[in-house]
């Protein structure tokens, strides 16, 4: 088969081009209109529970993760001139386009009981930007008889205050998000700069506007590095800048490919899907090698250029084939996740890299077609003294040092197996972002100040219409328990609660004394009724904590970025403290939001490892079958990969690199990858075995020599491709590219020392003659 296709390319090499080129500007045409995503990254699948409750949540209440927040701390808040710009910085961001609400010092509300219409009155406590010290000093007094504000936009202890900003929803999840956030940081700065001060930023939105700059700038970085490098590596190799420019060429359509490809599959680009172009650089190149290797081989041992192309094809064109294959099951085992995120991933990602080895196959023949015959020169590196020495000292240890090579793998196996027991499953918000990274450290203060920004949400059925005040309001008073639980956890922020609203109406109802500010008993709850039914101006602001029908109410808090470990933690604190307080068979109480999505997500991701690993090494022991019959062959040959990986293991939990989205996924690329080398060198054995007709010993000699130099070629160039992910300001992406590159590495000393030494190991218990040549 392989004869027939070699032909069909040399000879159909015109119409060949004329296809790539234009399929090429399609693609291009289709990658032009590629956008960022601007939604928030859904790793659980729909069918989750937690993502159902999430999504029930936010039909009935709308977006949680809709608000950023500036932080402010100086213990002369209430200067007159400072006072006065701030409260117009306020005005100014809530006059901005997208923004739904705006709450801070300079929009307090206050409610007056108004008897003559029997109802409440909701009037601002600043009416006008006060002129004098002694107007701020009165505000300030008056602001300090509303409790409902202590701990929501003011921090009276530590001087802190805060505007607190609601974004629409429709321009939350759009590109309008990210100039938003920039006119707001542009206004808020000027106020900083006029006084001096430091300003903080967090919340949702600004948290994930500053991940998609950083994400849109160190896509286009890694691009630039992983040319950059590879033109190097293989300028090095080849010192031919023809070859060099041709594989780099070559590798770029094909990334113009799988961004065409994410387009046409009506994809976006995401935190994932962004590393695509750099990576398929990196996995594409090694074909290059391949091919021009075995060319060049060819050219040198009979000078016939028509039949060193079609050589070429015929022996790189199978194992090239099966080692994207593997490589493009271990992207493609995403697919099994049902996780949107990595879905889009995988399955971009292993079409993409099937795309571009055929890329490679059709234009580095048909380009060296019509190049001139290489020069002495160029044909050089084949025959580097340094590769040569380093694989006759591999051969003879394969032949002579077995016993060693297999003690020196189990120890290896141990060390890594202890590392392993000490990997830790943590996942932060915004633990990928160096410590001293400003959005890090703006978290931090609002953790110290207001116990935090993240969403969680509690959502409570009654099960009935009308339940939140049904039976004397008993949901109303078991929420006021519920939340004396929830303030004994420093976690947690002030809740907003329709509880809330009820203690603010009855300080209103006695007359604005702050020590009203409580839940009154049911005859007094039942007088606040009079003034809130039927009422508009109160309805409409106990509608934000309640469904149409009052039989679904919310309690709003904010939490600390404490990590998922300590989510769990917390979870089995509350969690028997709600069914406590709320019968479960009288209520649903949905625990959900933000926090609690990204708790299960990074759980679910751990399972995921475990799951898309077993199916890799389930296809891809599969893809062995095409070469070898043999199953302790197809058995064995999987350890040169997996060795590897438990190393990797080993070492992120010696070094305390926790399991997160990023770091998971090193281990079902990386496994594709790694059996791209044990392919190339099965398949150059099995010819020399069965078509060559020589021992195993010869076999494995002569296929040392034969891909050894390609695989190190390969393993330089991917080591040096993954390792620029070293250079994200992403902790999770820089741990992923040191860990591949490591992982990479060794799974070429493995698949050149550990597999034919295997291989002869099988060779012998099957009697045939393993002594060396």
């Amino acid at each position: 088969m392989w004869n027939k296709i070699a032909t069909y390319i040399i000879r159909y090499r015109l119409l060949w081009v004329a296809l790539v080129l234009v399929s090429t500007i399609f693609m291009a045409y289709e990658a032009s209109k590629i956008e960022l995503s601007y939604q928030f990254a859904r790793i659980l699948p729909s069918s989750d529970p937690v993502e159902k409750e999430y999504q029930d949540f936010r039909k009935l209440f709308g977006e949680d993760g809709s608000v950023m927040v500036i932080g402010w701390q100086d213990p002369q808040l209430f200067e007159i001139n400072k006072f006065r710009d701030w409260c117009k910085l306020s005005q100014e961001i809530k006059e901005t386009q997208g923004i739904k609400n705006v709450l801070s010092l300079a929009n307090v509300y206050k409610i007056v009981r108004n008897d003559s219409l029997q109802q409440f009155d909701f009037s601002p406590v600043i009416r006008q930007i006060p002129s004098t010290q002694q107007e701020v000093d009165s505000l300030k007094k008056e602001i300090a008889n509303l409790p409902i504000y202590e701990g929501l936009v003011l921090n009276s202890k530590s001087n802190a205050t805060l505007i607190v900003v609601t974004f629409n929803d429709k321009e939350l999840n759009s590109k309008r998000r990210l100039t938003i956030v920039s006119d707001i940081e542009a206004m808020a700065e000027k106020f900083a700069e006029k006084y001096n001060t430091d300003l903080h930023y967090s919340g949702m939105p600004y948290i994930r506007t500053v991940n998609m700059k950083k994400i849109s700038g160190e896509m286009k970085l890694f691009m630039g590095l992983a040319v950059f490098v590879t033109l190097l590596i293989l300028w090095a190799f080849f010192r031919s800048l023809r070859l060099t420019l041709l594989s780099i060429v070559v590798v770029l359509i094909g990334v113009i490919f799988s961004v065409g490809i994410l387009h046409l599959f009506d994809y976006k680009i995401t935190a994932l899907t962004g590393l695509l172009p750099p990576l398929l650089i990196v996995i594409g190149v090694p074909n290059c090698v391949f091919l021009i290797n075995k060319y060049q081989s060819e050219l040198k041992a009979h000078n016939d250029k028509d039949e060193a192309l079609l050589e070429m094809i015929r022996q790189i064109g199978l194992s090239t084939f099966l080692a994207n294959m593997t490589t493009a099951i271990g992207f493609g085992v995403f697919y099994f996740t049902n996780s949107i995120l990595l879905v889009e991933f995988g399955v971009v990602a292993a079409i993409s890299v099937m795309v571009t080895y055929v890329l490679c196959l059709l234009l580095i023949p048909i380009t060296l077609h019509y190049m001139s015959t290489p020069k002495p020169r160029h044909l050089k590196h084949l025959e580097g003294k340094w590769a040569s020495g380093f694989l006759k000292k591999i051969d003879f240890l394969v032949h002579n040092r077995r016993k060693q090579i297999y003690m020196a793998m189990v120890l290896l196996i141990i060390i890594s197996a202890i590392g392993m027991t000490k990997i830790k499953t943590i996942g932060y918000v915004v633990d990928d972002l160096p410590k001293k990274d400003v959005v890090y450290t703006d978290l931090r203060f609002f953790e110290k100040n207001f116990n935090g920004v993240l969403p969680f949400e509690v959502m409570i059925n009654t099960k009935k219409p009308n339940g939140v005040f049904a039976d004397q309001a008993q949901t109303l008073y078991k929420i006021k328990a519920f939340q004396n639980e929830m303030a004994k956890m420093p976690e947690f922020s002030k809740p907003i609660s329709v509880v809330e609203a009820s203690r603010f109406l009855y300080q209103a109802y006695r007359g604005g004394d702050a020590r009203y500010f409580a839940l009154p008993g049911v005859l007094e709850l039942n007088k606040l009724t009079n003034y809130v039914q039927g009422k508009q101006n109160a309805s409409k602001q106990l509608n934000t904590f309640l469904n149409e029908d009052k039989s679904i109410t919310r309690v709003s808090f904010q939490m600390a970025d404490v990590g998922s470990e300590r989510i769990k933690e917390l979870m089995q604190k509350i969690r028997p403290k709600v069914d406590s307080i709320f019968s479960p068979e009288q209520y649903k109480v949905s625990l959900t939001g933000h926090s609690l999505v990204f708790l299960k997500s990074n759980d679910y991701l751990l399972s995921n490892l475990y799951e898309s690993l077993l199916i890799a090494i389930l296809l891809i022991a599969i893809v062995g079958m095409v070469l070898f019959r043999s199953i302790p062959i197809i058995l064995l040959s999987k350890l040169p990969c997996l060795i590897p990986l438990a190393l990797t293991a080993g070492i992120m939990g010696y070094f305390g690199i926790y399991f997160k989205p990023t770091t998971i996924l090193i281990f079902s690329i990386t496994f594709g990858i790694a059996s791209d080398g044990t392919v190339y060198f099965l398949t150059r054995y099995r010819q020399e075995l069965y078509n060559n007709g020589l021992t195993p010993s010869q076999a494995v000699t002569q296929s040392i020599f034969g891909t050894g130099l390609s695989m190190i070629y390969t393993a330089v160039i991917l080591f040096s491709g993954f390792i620029i992910f070293a250079a994200s300001s992403f902790g999770g992406t820089a741990a992923m590219g040191v860990m591949v590159s490591i992982t990479l590495l060794v799974a070429m000393c493995t698949n050149l020392i550990l597999l034919p030494a295997l291989l002869l190991s099988i060779a012998k218990r099957q009697g045939k003659n393993v002594n060396p040549s």
